[in-house]
């Protein structure tokens, strides 16, 4: 875990060793601020994440068609004169 100054003074170590596959992470007083990775591993991640979630419309189209429920009185709309 870098401090964020350390990281700014040494920002070519911190990106050799997200290249080498070990992700970085990087405080900002002493919090958790963000975390350096190579390229690779976040296009992996991204794919990842995009292949889980699935489209839009498949996930509409998974939702149940059921019957309608019968046991629910009718709605029927009063008569209006006009």
């Amino acid at each position: 875990m870098w401090s964020l100054q350390d990281a700014k003074n040494r920002f070519s170590a911190v990106v050799a060793a997200a290249l080498a596959g070990e992700p970085q992470e990087v405080t900002r007083r002493g919090k958790p601020a963000v975390v350096v990775l190579s390229a690779a591993e976040y296009a992996r991640m991204l794919d990842a994440a995009r292949a889980a979630r699935g489209s839009f419309a498949r996930h509409l189209l998974a939702q149940p068609c059921g019957e309608l429920d019968e046991s629910r009185p009718g709605v029927h709309p009063r008569d209006v004169a006009f």
